[in-house]
């Protein structure tokens, strides 16, 4: 079973690896059967659960927590972490997709999350993109309000660069203490780009989104020699699916992401936890990386 680990000196525990309920409106489970899909990945030590406003077109927290409300105490053995600052199209009054990070839609969104999930507190809250238009100290004003008022335990950002964060990070008191990024053999960009060094210089653990490319990673006929190298090494760690080699291919990097695991059938979330016990070694993980993006380190 996987036993929770901080996520930043300031942080709170988290499991090793996440379970991600993006999809959750197209699983077309039932409560109970929600219920059960829960306690299922409870029972592998992945308490924690990835959660955004705008998921399943505004739904899924709402069919999380209805989920919740069937079972009680179910609530309290979670972690629940949920993401703000984008708006779609599924809403009428929304003519464009946007950003949005103004104090008062941070803080209502906050508020529904927590109508949503049947909570009295979110135990992350993440900004979900960078927003051109962000005012840091209005941001930061509606982190203070929230946090202040119990409402929300710990702050982080989605997708920003370590300048972005830097700036946000420069108006709050306390740590933001995660950046949920795409980290996946077919997206290496955050290898490069500072990234995850910011992530090991402020000690905080980042949440790994798309591990397995929205799947492309193992349909695109592009990705045949990843796969194939992928194999390999499955055979030579006895790991029991290539889904287990991306996940331990990730966790492998020294910032330790927390890979966000976005399936919703058991046997794959069974088969992904395995992944936290297995260990690349430092040229494994480098011909992934070589089969992945087609050619060898300079």
């Amino acid at each position: 079973m996987l036993q929770p680990q901080a996520i930043a000196p300031q942080g709170p525990d988290f499991s090793p690896l996440i379970m991600g309920y993006w999809r959750l409106m197209e699983w077309g489970m039932t409560p109970q059967q929600l219920v059960g899909f829960i306690e299922h990945h409870l029972s592998l030590g992945i308490s924690t659960v990835d959660h955004a406003d705008i998921y399943g077109d505004y739904r899924c927290e709402a069919a999380f927590g209805e989920a919740l409300r069937q079972a009680l105490g179910l609530r309290d053995r979670l972690q629940i972490v949920t993401k703000c600052g984008i708006a779609t199209r599924a809403k009428p009054e929304h003519q464009i997709g946007h950003y949005i990070t103004e104090k008062a839609h941070i803080v209502a969104s906050a508020e529904r999350s927590l109508g949503h999930f049947n909570t009295d507190r979110l135990d992350l809250l993440l900004i979900h993109r960078p927003d051109p238009l962000m005012a840091a100290d209005e941001v930061a004003e509606a982190f203070l309000h929230l946090h202040q008022a119990g409402k929300v335990l710990h702050f982080g950002v989605s997708n920003f660069t370590p300048s972005q964060f830097a700036l946000l990070q420069s108006r709050l008191p306390f740590s933001l203490v995660t950046n949920q990024l795409e980290i996946s053999p077919v997206q290496q960009h955050v290898l490069l780009d500072g990234s995850l060094d910011h992530c090991q210089q402020q000690r905080l653990r980042p949440m790994a989104w798309s591990c397995l490319g929205g799947g492309r990673l193992f349909s695109d006929p592009h990705f045949q020699p990843l796969r194939d190298e992928l194999e390999a090494i499955r055979q030579e760690i006895g790991a029991s699916s290539l889904e287990q080699v991306v996940y331990a291919w990730v966790m492998r990097l020294p910032s330790k992401p927390l890979p966000i695991i976005g399936s919703g059938k058991t046997h794959r979330i069974t088969e992904a936890a395995g992944a936290a016990g297995l260990t690349l070694s430092r040229q494994q993980w480098f011909r992934i990386r070589k089969a992945a993006l087609g050619y060898d380190v300079p």
